[in-house]
């Protein structure tokens, strides 16, 4: 009797770990990856991703019309250095994103949210009064408390940027692929020398498009040159950006500078 009952639970074990091991098999089967068109693109991300935001009320981009100008809006308050290191770069497949060590922070609301990494989209997301850019640089940045402040920085065809030039000699990268860069950047010089900004709620502009992030978008646009823009084009997916979402009531706020 003993020897059936420790046989019987064996059994029951070994079944148990093989229920078990095809339950992870099948959970994984059946993840399915977003992009930027087709069955996975936009439309579909808030069915394809399940507990989302992505068909929130407050999501991003957004058309910047109908602002305020607020006098309580201040200049963002950056601290950025130029002995900060650039990490890697890597091409996810749905952008190209620099990611950064630990340095460079802005304090927002008197909360400190540290600058993870910078990407791009081509064209851009957000619009202004109607006009959508050739580019659009998302600078992310998170406390501790998991929300987010992103700036965002317009760029147009002109003339060829400096800055541009370190972070492209580390291109092209192929999909899938990380380089290390370990090298000191100021990514103050990709920000426009004009400060003002307009500013708003709102979301992450892919999944889970979490709602959780204050936006703050420059006004003056960086140059970039056609070469740089084109370059960044190639290695992209084609159009990764996500169209403009409803305002469902929200307020857009614009500095007086």
């Amino acid at each position: 009797m003993n020897r059936f009952l420790v046989l019987t639970s064996v059994l029951v074990l070994v079944l148990g770990c093989k229920n078990q091991s095809k339950e992870e098999v099948d959970t994984s089967d059946k993840s399915v990856h977003w992009s930027y068109d087709g069955e996975t693109g936009p439309e579909r991300w808030s069915e394809l991703e399940g507990e989302t935001h992505c068909n929130g009320n407050f999501q991003s981009p957004i058309n910047l019309v109908n602002y305020k100008v607020s006098e309580d809006l201040e200049p963002i308050d950056l601290h950025y250095s130029e002995k900060t290191i650039l990490h890697d770069v890597a091409n996810n497949g749905h952008s190209i994103q620099y990611d950064f060590e630990e340095g460079d922070f802005l304090i927002h609301e008197t909360d400190t949210f540290h600058l993870k990494q910078f990407h791009f989209h081509e064209p851009a997301e957000h619009l202004i009064e109607g006009v959508r850019y050739p580019l659009e640089i998302h600078l992310v940045h998170q406390n501790e408390s998991k929300e987010f402040v992103v700036l965002s920085v317009m760029a147009k065809e002109g003339k060829n940027s400096k800055p541009f030039e370190l972070l492209e000699s580390y291109l092209p990268i192929q999909k899938g692929e990380t380089k290390l860069i370990q090298r000191p950047f100021d990514i103050s010089q990709n920000l426009p020398q004009n400060k003002g900004y307009f500013s708003y709620n709102g979301s992450l502009t892919t999944p889970p498009c979490s709602e959780e992030v204050t936006w703050i978008v420059f006004k003056q646009a960086i140059e970039v040159s056609l070469e740089q823009v084109e370059l960044l084009k190639y290695l992209m997916p084609i159009n990764n950006y996500r169209e403009e979402q409803p305002h469902h009531g929200r307020v857009i706020y614009s500095t007086s500078f």
